[in-house]
C-alpha cells in the first residue's frame, strides 16, 4: 500500500521531460498506424474531400508517390478504398480485375514490393448503384449471396498483390466464406482484418462524401450493430475469431473505447481499431476555428485509443501523427 502525502508525492515522477518519458506507461510508435488511401477510376488529378481536410481522392497515376510519402514516414501499412467510374446493381467493379484497387495494389506491390503492407477494404457500398453493402433482393440485403460476392472481391484483391483483405459489409459468415474461398485458390498467407464490430454511426457522414457511398434508400440498420448493444458487438467479434479471422477491428474508435478495452481483454488475437471520418472531421473543423489545438487534440484522441487496447489504428491523421511522432 503506498505510503500517504506527504511521504508519497506523486509529482516527483512527473519533474522533466526525462522523467515523464522514462514512466510512461502507454507508448505508441509509427508501427501502430494504418494509413487510408482513397483512389478513383479515371481521375485526372486530386481532389480535395470537402468534408475531410486535407485528405484527398487520388487518380491511379499519383498513387505510388502518394505510398512513397506514407512510407517516408515509417508508416507500415496502408488500407486502400476504391472509387469507381460506373456502378450497378450487382457491384461488378469491385471484382473486375481491372478495378480501380485492384490496378492501385498491383503497381504497389511492383513499386514497393514487401516493403510495405497493402490492405484493402472488402465491401460493395462504393461499387453497387444502391450504396448499400450487400446485394439487394427487392429491398432486402440478401446476407447470403452477398457473401459470394465479397469472396470474390478478395479473391480478386488476393491476386493483384493485397496482404490483407478487410471486410467491411458486416454480412454474417463473411470471414468463413471470404477465408475458404482464399485457402481453396492458394492464397491461405492473406490475411483478413474484418471489421468485426462496426457500428451503424453518423460518425462515417464524411466517410460516404469521400467515397461515394451513401445508401440509396432507407439506411444501414439492418446489418451494422446498434451503438447501444455491447453485448452483441461482443458477439459479433466472437463469431469472426471462430470463423478463422485474423485481426479484429473496433469501428468507431473515439466512442467505443470501452468495446475495445473489453475486446483486448476477451480475445487473444490482434485489435485494431478504426479512427473514422466524422472523429476526425470534428477535430480538424474545431482546429479551423482556433477552438483548439489540433496536434495535441489528435495525439490524445489517439494515445487514448491504444491506451484501451488497440494493437494498431487505422486513421486519417496518420500522416500527421507520424509526422508529430517523428519531431
Amino acid at each position: 500500500m503506498s505510503a500517504p502525502f506527504p511521504t508519497r508525492r506523486l509529482r516527483r515522477l512527473r519533474k522533466n521531460e526525462k522523467m515523464r518519458n522514462l514512466v510512461q506507461e502507454v507508448t505508441f510508435s509509427v508501427n501502430d498506424l494504418i494509413c487510408p488511401v482513397f483512389v478513383q477510376e479515371n481521375l485526372k488529378s486530386r481532389t480535395f474531400v470537402e468534408s475531410m481536410p486535407d485528405i484527398q481522392r487520388l487518380p491511379l497515376s499519383d498513387v505510388t508517390q502518394e505510398v512513397q510519402s506514407i512510407k517516408d514516414l515509417g508508416i507500415p501499412a496502408i488500407m486502400l478504398f476504391g472509387i469507381p467510374e460506373k456502378k450497378d446493381e450487382h457491384g461488378t467493379g469491385a471484382f473486375a480485375d481491372n478495378g480501380i484497387v485492384q490496378k492501385a495494389a498491383s503497381e504497389i506491390r511492383k513499386s514497393f514490393g514487401d516493403s510495405i503492407v497493402i490492405m484493402s477494404d472488402v465491401c460493395l457500398c462504393q461499387y453497387t448503384s444502391s450504396g448499400h453493402c450487400g446485394i439487394l433482393n427487392g429491398n432486402i440485403i440478401d446476407n447470403d449471396s452477398s457473401l459470394m460476392t465479397l469472396s470474390r472481391i478478395a479473391l480478386s484483391q488476393a491476386a493483384s498483390g493485397v496482404d490483407i483483405v478487410s471486410p467491411s459489409a458486416m454480412m454474417d459468415g463473411q470471414v468463413k466464406a471470404i477465408r475458404n474461398a482464399l485457402d481453396e485458390k492458394g492464397f491461405s498467407d492473406v490475411g483478413i482484418m474484418s471489421h468485426s464490430a462496426k457500428h451503424r454511426s453518423s460518425f462515417y457522414n464524411p466517410f460516404r462524401d469521400a467515397a461515394d457511398c451513401a445508401p440509396q434508400f432507407g439506411d444501414r440498420k439492418t446489418y451494422q450493430v446498434p451503438f447501444t448493444n455491447p453485448r452483441e458487438a461482443m458477439r459479433e467479434i466472437e463469431m469472426d475469431v471462430s470463423e478463422g479471422v485474423d485481426i479484429v477491428m473496433v469501428k468507431p474508435a473515439l466512442s467505443y473505447l470501452d468495446l475495445i478495452t473489453k475486446t483486448r481483454e476477451r480475445f487473444n488475437v490482434p485489435v485494431s481499431a478504426y479512427s473514422v471520418s466524422g472523429e476526425y472531421a470534428l477535430v480538424k473543423g474545431a482546429a479551423k476555428q482556433g477552438w483548439i489545438n489540433e496536434d495535441e487534440i489528435m495525439a490524445e484522441i489517439l494515445y487514448s485509443i491504444k491506451r484501451a487496447g488497440a494493437d494498431m489504428i487505422v486513421t486519417y491523421f496518420a500522416k500527421k501523427m507520424a509526422e508529430y511522432l517523428n519531431r
